[in-house]
């Protein structure tokens, strides 16, 4: 097994705490690195090495240079693709083919935000005041701490380190206790691009003694997280006793809706990919299936036909389509919720088991699993599993259809299948979801923003306005006119 160190101020150093864990790969159920524990003293150590790269080379750069710098990173990510993405698929048993991809369109958010780091532009804004000039202008917040998920820990990361490096922060970087491994690969590609020492920095460990510390130290005015909902209330109540500014990409029980007027042929793949391909373990995943009850029978055995066929398998072959749950706790959460579906009343169509088998390593595997005969105020329908379970749930009409989809407090993502284009701009208008797809499912872009609405989270990652969640709004006021006013009396 390798032992890895923290990666602090382009250095790679043991933890103050001197203990390391395992890391366990999905699949086998074997460890096969170990993570330093870091803790209140590491992350110390990281606020003054990001602290001062802002106070010196890094925050003197220019944003030209900076953008050199991100340019280069981004040919890295793509030299080493196969270096990160045998890293995260090991880390995290998604498919290796999955990861590549993530991994390979990863290298365009830093493509994308290097080109926008000299176009951060202010602005002069016309005073109704002689005399008066005023301009506004951005700066960058300073220390940034992002707090990342085992799902998709490069990715993930990505969305926040590439928009906020762009606008000139530092970053320290905390990943999931159980997917660390492809991040301290990462770390080495900042190294190599020549980033000056503390921009970039690596603390891994457990959320008591690593995240609370970041989340609550003086000199890390902005937070980027993205979890679940539960662990995203706790970073918001530590942030709020410091009124620090703070992104929050949270969970989802996306609403993915099939009209009678769809491609039925065209929606199932995309319901499939949806919740699937994944494993489930994705926060957009389309989890509810809402479908027209003139077209339901039908169109629930077309996917039953497809699913029922998923090879599940070790994700490092080419040919498995569904690898096995992340960690033991999540599969065993998955589990139950299957149970907890059958003992409301839904119905399996199909799935449901864990096959075991020496084909099947530690036997993290679920099967692809369908449920029908599904209300909305069921559990399986309301909370987020976060794995291959798929809820079915007829309904009427358009209005039917938003009711449904809207009775939930989450608000990530919703899919749409029509070929009505009055339709699918009604529901798009209707829907209360930080993104809806028409006629796809599960497309993200770096040039374009992804958030959600209600408990799905606060703040948006992507695009132009991702840059912005990282940038402070000043406003300054130059007088020419000499003349001291009254300071007893204020000039409106």
């Amino acid at each position: 097994m390798e032992k890895f160190q923290l990666f602090i101020n382009n250095e790679w150093i043991n933890p103050q705490t001197d203990k390391w864990f395992e890391s366990l790969d999905p699949f086998s159920g074997d460890p096969w690195a170990l993570i330093p524990r870091a803790g209140a003293e590491d992350v110390e150590r990281a606020v003054v090495a990001a602290d001062a790269a802002m106070q010196g080379p890094w925050g003197q750069m220019s944003p030209s240079d900076r953008g050199k710098l991100l340019f280069k990173l981004a040919t890295l990510i793509e030299e080493h693709a196969d270096e990160l993405t045998e890293a995260e698929s090991r880390d995290n048993g998604k498919l290796r083919s999955e990861v590549g991809g993530q991994i390979r369109y990863m290298a365009k958010y830093f493509y994308y935000y290097a080109g926008l780091a000299d176009k951060i532009h202010g602005l002069v804004v016309p005073m109704d005041k002689p005399k008066v000039f005023n301009y506004v202008k951005y700066e960058p917040m300073g220390v940034v701490a992002t707090i990342t998920p085992w799902n998709s820990s490069l990715l993930l990361t990505a969305w926040k380190v590439a928009p906020a490096l762009c606008a000139g922060n530092t970053i320290i970087a905390k990943p999931s206790e159980h997917t660390s491994v492809s991040m301290f690969h990462f770390a080495k590609l900042f190294e190599k691009a020549g980033f000056p020492a503390g921009v970039f920095n690596v603390v891994t460990g457990f959320g008591n003694e690593v995240g609370e510390p970041l989340v609550t130290h003086p000199k890390v005015p902005r937070i980027a997280f993205t979890g679940g909902d539960e662990g995203g209330r706790r970073v918001n109540v530590l942030a709020a006793a410091h009124f620090k500014r703070i992104s929050l990409e949270l969970g989802g029980k996306s609403p993915n809706i099939i009209f009678d007027d769809a491609n039925l042929d065209r929606a199932a793949n995309g319901v499939i990919t949806g919740i699937f391909s994944a494993g489930g373990q994705t926060c957009m995943a389309g989890s509810r299936l809402l479908v027209q009850e003139s077209i339901h029978d039908e169109f629930v055995e077309k996917l039953r036909s497809i699913t029922a066929n998923a090879k599940l398998g070790d994700p490092a072959r080419p040919d498995v389509q569904v690898g096995p749950v992340a960690t033991r706790p999540q599969y065993d959460k998955v589990m139950q919720y299957i149970q907890i579906a059958r003992d409301e009343g839904a119905r399996c169509l199909t799935g449901g088991n864990s096959p075991q088998g020496p084909e099947y390593g530690a036997g993290q595997f679920v099967e692809p699993t369908i449920f029908v005969d599904v209300n909305n105020q069921m559990r399986i329908a309301q909370e987020e599993v976060f794995g291959p379970v798929l809820a079915v749930i007829k309904f009427k009409d358009e209005e039917d259809a938003v009711r449904i989809g809207n009775d939930i407090r989450f608000g990530l993502a919703a899919g749409v299948w029509t070929q009505s284009l009055h339709r699918a701009m009604l529901m798009s208008e209707r829907l209360r979801a930080g993104t809806v797809w028409i006629n796809n499912y599960r497309s993200t872009s770096y040039t374009t923003p992804f958030g959600g609405y209600k408990d799905s989270g606060i703040g948006r990652e992507g695009g132009v306005e991702a840059v912005k969640e990282y940038l402070e709004t000043k406003s300054v006021w130059m007088s020419s006119d000499l003349d001291m006013p009254d300071p007893f009396v204020r000039k409106y």
